[in-house]
């Protein structure tokens, strides 16, 4: 059979090339450089494409290999131009080899995709290259002279940790329904920088916007033959490019133009970025990129009588597969991948999924871990915010507080105690005014400060907060798995009926427990992560795993009706608050030396009759209400904290500041919709309603 190509490739020129750096780079005018990472290969294959119809241009060989590095040098490709490759060599999974000769790959190190990855089960079955996106040498993707981007003389907001208040947002679903924002951006890059959502952001208080996953990702295979798809991103396929999915017309450009918008107004950006699992599922998953070019390398697998089982992947996500980061090579790609989001495409941190996998040495999970020993000591990934998921399903998979000070992590343990505390758990007292305090029970004084504390009441995964407060259970029977899918301790009340209501009484009782739930989080100690939509009170209609459905279940509604207006307000006013108030932001207790510049604290915990608590107060199951002094020590001035979670009123006398000095009300959860008190009134003593938060100063 001839070879339709041989005319084509014979125009080409090759040369050995480097084996650094590793991917494509440019180094001459339409000459490009292919250095790829494939050690058990016995040949590799450089596939060219035609950028608008992917018509197959040329089969050229790597024709050197240095180490287990093969490159090729190519001139005379055009800019744009469409790539992949093929690798060759043993088909023999039970030894981790799955070479295919016939089916192309996508490049680990590509940096920009011509499309988004879709599951296409025929073409795939067939071994046509039409079944994968191709890489694109575009010279704007690697920063060639004359084609760079212009940052404009932007920098990097650099907002310390105990001052950030996180948004979580995904690209999408923040802006498809936004009526500001035109229909054309709506859904992407540039839409989420719109002056719209700008102008919502700073109005809130945001610091930081975390992305839910921009990495290109593919739908599972199940998913795409149910009709549905894997809306929130967390199924990657490379780690490099940004999902074309939500471009107009250029991801790699477009998404730079909204760091460099959010910058311009001081906000950072952070990624969710998926390093413990890809695309390429279990043993009988596709072929993508990694496991076509090196399976045994990139991934992680059992054993038995000391001798690996490739066939039996190790499953730490429940996606699968588990990557090796404890592998050279498989670091290296994570590293770079970091560098390069955070250099050239300027991002300000990461928020790390299931970040105990990357941690896991010989399967189990060490806190000084080779990759935090190199972001450490990294000039450049050192500087960036890093937040941790700090589980992973795989054994002995929880490892809340045990991973570097410079580190972050989702404290879960906030979650669950604020939520019992205002559903009127018992005994949770205790616990509640550790998690306000920055939970030092797990980030200890002189080791950590609170802000190593990212504190919660929601997540992308989970029950909106509107939610929290609609229903007892979950309801994802949309997720086509018999609603057995998601979690179901969610710690949450109906107040009477599951889902929406039209009671009067219930309404107010669902706006109160959502204003006490958003102020407990507001005012405690710690990074604070907000979800995307909890402020315009948005509704999954109980659907607590919504990472399948791309469609109004997760699109958020910017139509407000007046009492979701009123929370919203409400919102607001407590992050002007937090920022208003140094020592919500962070305290520096007399007796922690972690910190030794600043402003001191002293904290005291009080009674309802203005007595100071003993330690056997702590332990009566049946008190349900939390009282406690904040005095800066320098100043004498001081915040006054009431958290009422009992179920009738309790008529305080505020302990004494000073001689003859009172308290002046800032604002009542349960008064004028929890909006700022307008009354200068000082007064000693008070009636606090039933499942109500005061503050005074």
């Amino acid at each position: 059979m001839p070879d339709k190509t041989a005319g084509k490739t014979a125009l080409l020129s090759v040369t050995h090339g480097s084996s650094y750096p590793l991917g494509p780079s440019k180094v001459a005018e339409n000459c490009w450089n292919f250095a790829v990472f494939a050690p058990d290969a016995s040949a590799l294959t450089l596939c060219l494409y035609q950028p608008d119809t992917e018509e197959e241009l040329a089969e050229l060989p790597f024709i050197a290999r240095t180490g287990n590095i093969w490159h090729v040098q190519i001139s005379d490709v055009s800019d744009g131009s469409l790539y992949a490759l093929k690798a060759d060599g043993p088909a023999n999974s039970s030894a981790g080899l799955r070479f295919d000769n016939n089916r192309v790959l996508i490049d680990p190190y590509a940096r920009k995709l011509n499309r988004a990855q879709v599951w296409q089960s025929e073409q795939y079955q067939q071994k046509s290259h039409l079944a994968l996106a191709k890489g694109v040498l575009d010279p704007a993707a690697f920063n060639w002279p004359g084609a760079a981007f212009d940052w404009q003389k932007s920098i990097k907001p650099r907002i310390a940790r105990e001052k950030t208040v996180i948004y979580e947002a995904h690209v999408k679903g923040l802006t498809m329904l936004h009526p500001d924002v035109p229909a054309a951006l709506r859904g992407t890059y540039l839409g989420l920088c719109h002056a719209s959502i700008i102008n919502h952001l700073k109005q809130l208080g945001i610091t930081t916007v975390q992305l839910l996953p921009v990495a290109a990702f593919m739908a599972e295979p199940r998913l795409t033959a149910l009709g549905l798809t894997n809306y929130w991103g967390y199924n990657p396929v490379n780690f490099f490019a940004p999902d074309p999915r939500y471009q107009l017309e250029d991801a790699v450009s477009e998404f730079k133009q909204m760091v460099r918008t959010l910058h311009q107004h001081g906000i950072e950006v952070i990624l969710d970025v998926v390093f413990n699992h890809s695309a390429e599922a279990g043993d009988d998953g596709p072929v993508l990129s990694f496991r076509g070019l090196a399976d045994r390398h990139y991934y992680l697998f059992h054993s038995h009588a000391d001798m690996i089982d490739y066939q039996n992947y190790c499953n730490f996500t429940g996606c699968g597969n588990t990557l090796n980061i404890a592998n050279p090579a498989t670091q290296q790609l994570v590293m770079d991948a970091l560098r390069y989001w955070v250099t050239e495409m300027q991002v300000d941190g990461f928020r790390f999924d299931l970040a105990v996998t990357l941690g896991r040495e010989h399967k189990r999970f060490n806190p000084y871990a080779s990759f935090f020993q190199i972001i450490a000591q990294d000039p450049v990934l050192s500087q960036a915010k890093l937040i941790a998921e700090p589980w992973d399903v795989g054994p002995f998979g929880y490892h809340l507080g045990q991973f570097p000070a410079n580190w972050s992590e989702l404290n879960d343990k906030c979650r669950d105690t604020f939520r019992a505390f205002w559903r009127g758990d018992k005994g949770v007292l205790a616990d509640f005014a550790t998690r306000l305090l920055g939970s030092r029970d797990i980030f200890q004084k002189h080791h950590k400060p609170a802000s190593c504390s990212v504190n919660f009441l929601t997540y992308h995964d989970g029950f909106t907060l509107e939610d929290v407060v609609s229903y007892n259970d979950k309801h994802n029977w949309q997720n086509g798995e018999q609603n057995r899918d998601g979690h179901s301790h969610n710690l949450s009340t109906n107040h009477g009926v599951e889902g929406p209501a039209d009671d009067p009484h219930i309404i107010a009782s669902r706006y109160l427990h959502k204003r006490n739930l958003a102020a407990t989080l507001l005012l405690s100690q710690g990074m604070i992560h907000w979800l995307g939509g909890d402020e315009l009170s948005h509704t999954q209609a109980g659907n607590n795993n919504a990472y399948c459905q791309d469609n109004p279940i997760s699109w958020l509604n910017w139509q407000l009706d007046g009492q979701q207006q009123k929370f919203l307000q409400f919102v607001r006013q407590l992050l002007t608050l937090r920022k208003k108030f140094s020592c919500l932001q962070q305290i520096s207790l007399q007796d922690d030396q972690y910190q030794l510049h600043g402003d001191k604290h002293k904290v005291c915990w009080f009674l309802a009759d203005g007595t100071e608590k003993q330690q056997h107060d702590w332990h009566d199951p049946e008190r349900a209400i939390c009282i406690f002094r904040i005095t800066n020590r320098q100043t004498g001035k001081a915040l006054l904290f009431v958290f009422n979670g009992a179920m009738q009123p309790v008529a305080l006398n505020l302990p004494d500041q000073s001689e003859g000095a009172g308290w002046q009300l800032v604002f009542d959860t349960a008064v004028n919709d929890g909006l700022l008190n307008n009354d200068s009134n000082i007064v000693t003593d008070y009636l606090q309603a039933a499942h109500s938060i005061s503050v005074w100063h």
